[in-house]
């Protein structure tokens, strides 16, 4: 019998909300990962996410990059720091999953996936949605022709506004709606549309007290001339969906970014006939990420189509920054 290989050993650089909430949960749920250790600049904070994980503390992020017993880290810092501490994980020979989006630059985002590829190690952004089949079974009604030749989409993903202090709505540390809700609906309209989407318009704005932008929308076409509208925001009611037109129909889907392990998604298909809707079975899309990112450390590689996924929304995200400079205030 051939013995199952080893747990893929994780170190975390940083105790960041989505890393104590679902990251470190759903690692220590997970057969295919060892959490080996946990570091912050804060040596007390580290210490106790390490107790609660039964993993090392270690003080400072380049004492857990020197670390043999870690052979892949996870990065949920700041999207500012990105840049920083992936090169350096890279240089320090680890695999890494890096929280969205992977930086802040399209060159930067390119430099690393470049060194990542040269040095046979996996780099992962991480955009969970994607790994949850809620989203192929979408695709599948696509090319099936539910709803015949498609037209358009429209997606949203929006939060409601985040304490005084928190991280996304400071501008050094890459604060801001479009980095840390603009990325899903644009990277949704790639994943449904395709690699040759490009910007057409983009706004992008905040209220008076702000130093970043807390809203936006873009406007995307493919070369066919199928049309993509995306709003996203951090100063608004939750909503989380999209929705295909079609020449015959439309193809609706709630909850459709972050869905609880538990949900049973439902996806609507409005013809002239009459609705269907379309029940799924639950799924964990944080545990199919983690998945994907120890199978990828595993053959020393994220997928070819998931690299492209990536900087081309790297090159979008950039776009939309630099067209979307028309104020949206109150």
């Amino acid at each position: 019998m051939v013995a199952p290989p080893s747990p893929l050993r994780v170190g975390v650089l940083g105790c960041a909300d989505i890393a104590r909430r679902r990251m470190l949960p759903a690692m220590a749920a997970s057969e295919g990962i060892e959490i080996a250790a946990v570091a912050s600049r804060d040596a007390d904070r580290a210490a106790r996410t390490a107790r609660e994980f039964g993993c090392l503390a270690v003080h400072g992020y380049a004492e857990l990059l020197r670390l043999d017993e870690v052979d892949a880290v996870y990065v949920p810092l700041p999207a500012a720091l990105h840049a920083r501490w992936v090169e350096a994980a890279l240089r320090a020979d680890k695999h890494v999953l890096a929280e969205k989006p992977l930086t802040t630059e399209r060159a930067g985002t390119a430099d690393l996936l470049a060194l990542a590829d040269a040095r046979g190690l996996a780099l992962m952004e991480n955009v969970m949605f994607v790994h949850h089949p809620q989203h192929a079974a979408v695709r599948e009604l696509l090319a099936d022709g539910a709803i015949g030749t498609l037209h358009g989409f429209q997606s949203a993903f929006t939060v409601p506004r985040r304490p005084a202090g928190d991280v996304r709505l400071d501008p050094d540390l890459g604060g801001g709606a479009l980095w840390d809700t603009g990325v899903y609906p644009l990277r949704a309209a790639l994943h449904l549309l395709g690699p040759d989407l490009e910007l057409v318009a983009a706004l992008r704005g905040s209220g008076p007290q702000d130093r970043v932008d807390t809203g936006g929308a873009a406007l995307l076409s493919t070369p066919a001339g199928v049309f993509a509208q995306v709003v996203y925001g951090l100063d608004h009611a939750y909503r989380s969906s999209y929705e295909l037109v079609g020449s015959e129909g439309r193809i609706t889907l709630d909850r459709a970014f972050t869905p609880p392990a538990g949900h049973r998604p439902v996806i609507r298909v409005e013809r002239a006939s009459g609705t269907e809707e379309i029940v799924l079975e639950p799924h964990d899309q944080v545990a199919a990420t983690l998945t994907a990112f120890v199978s990828a450390a595993r053959t020393g590689g994220v997928p070819r189509d998931a690299v492209a996924d990536c900087l081309r929304q790297a090159a979008l995200l950039e776009s939309a920054l630099l067209k979307g400079v028309r104020p949206l205030t109150p």
